[in-house]
């Protein structure tokens, strides 16, 4: 475990929160900060975040902090933990309190639509190249992180010694962290399997069973790899946490947003509806989108993606979309 850090965690979800309790149970001084003032009144009163993670008390070792200068001021490291769409007015925020080589992680997840950016290109653009940048990603709820469940993540970062500075200090008796040098494959990674999961969802409130959900999860595998090889990732990556195993977790679990989002599309409610029931950010509807233009723009074969997007955006009914996929012409495993 690394020793002596000061983390100041951005970002006060459920994701965010679970980090920070992390970082703490782990024995470093943490900081918590969020955007709405009184959500974070309400977190130091309790110690708990009652909305977004209920029952995950906070460490001692964590505290919340309301000012974002005095919050980055204070760290050594800083990781972001808001959602993608969020992810570039979030630097713009932190860029006039970030000291000139400040280390930076994220654990924000998807493209940015806009622009079709992976969360480092959009890094690159707002902050420059002046500092240790990391990602963190893989297969954590983040209720059974805030427990302390036995879980295990990757860090990704080109320097290989702050890889390993982020893995030891965010790693515990019951939370291991990995190391990679595939930004990219991480990323990528991270934001194909949000639109993946709801397709499982689809197919699961469809009713067709644990053949065609291997299927899904198995060719969406195929289709992740496929558009991050492209885009300049290693293609082991997506045999590991950041890959079929985030991919995995996402599209089986009910804990899943975006899993959720498909049981509710498949039911025929609308995104809007879903989203009111869920109550929280279903990072898949926006992921849909962008995997759906980055591949266009890259030509790269989606065809999974590519019927979740049209269910999402152009209404198409899902088990029209089903057995477009199922009729399609017959190819090699390897091959398409």
């Amino acid at each position: 475990m690394g020793a002596g850090e000061s983390i100041t965690v951005v970002g006060a979800g459920s994701w965010g929160t679970a980090l920070a309790i992390q970082f703490a149970r782990a024995g470093h001084d943490t900081r918590l900060w969020g955007r709405a003032e009184d959500h974070l009144d309400r977190l130091q009163a309790d110690r708990e975040n009652q909305h977004y993670l209920p029952g995950a008390m906070f460490p001692e070792a964590l505290n919340v902090e309301p000012d974002l200068g005095a919050a980055v001021s204070a760290a050594s490291i800083v990781l972001v933990a808001v959602p993608s769409h969020a992810f570039r007015t979030q630097l713009g925020h932190l860029r006039q309190h970030l000291r000139p080589g400040s280390p930076l992680a994220w654990a924000t997840k998807g493209f940015e639509v806009a622009t079709g950016k992976l969360p480092h290109e959009v890094a690159l653009e707002v902050l420059g190249p002046d500092s240790k940048r990391a990602v963190l990603s893989g297969p954590t709820f983040a209720k059974e992180v805030g427990a302390g469940l036995p879980s295990a993540m990757t860090v990704a970062a080109s320097d290989a010694d702050y890889a390993r500075r982020l893995a030891e200090t965010i790693s515990s008796d019951n939370f291991r962290a990995y190391t990679s040098a595939d930004i990219i494959g991480v990323e990528v990674g991270g934001a194909v399997k949000n639109a993946l999961a709801i397709g499982a969802g689809i197919s699961d409130g469809l009713g067709f069973g644990a053949n065609t959900r291997v299927a899904l999860i198995t060719r969406g595998l195929v289709e992740m790899t496929r558009l991050g090889v492209a885009l300049g990732a290693e293609p082991q990556t997506f045999m590991g946490l950041a890959g079929m195993g985030d991919l995995v977790l996402t599209c089986t679990d009910n804990q899943s947003r975006n899993r959720r989002m498909g049981l509710a599309l498949a039911a025929g409610k609308t995104v809007a509806e879903a989203e009111e029931e869920i109550r929280q950010v279903v990072e898949g509807v926006k992921a849909a989108e962008a995997v759906h233009r980055v591949a266009e723009a890259n030509g790269v074969e989606m065809p999974i993606c590519e019927k979740i997007f049209e269910i999402i955006y152009k209404g198409e009914q899902p088990i029209a979309a089903v057995q477009a996929l199922m009729t399609r012409t017959l190819k090699s495993e390897t091959g398409g």
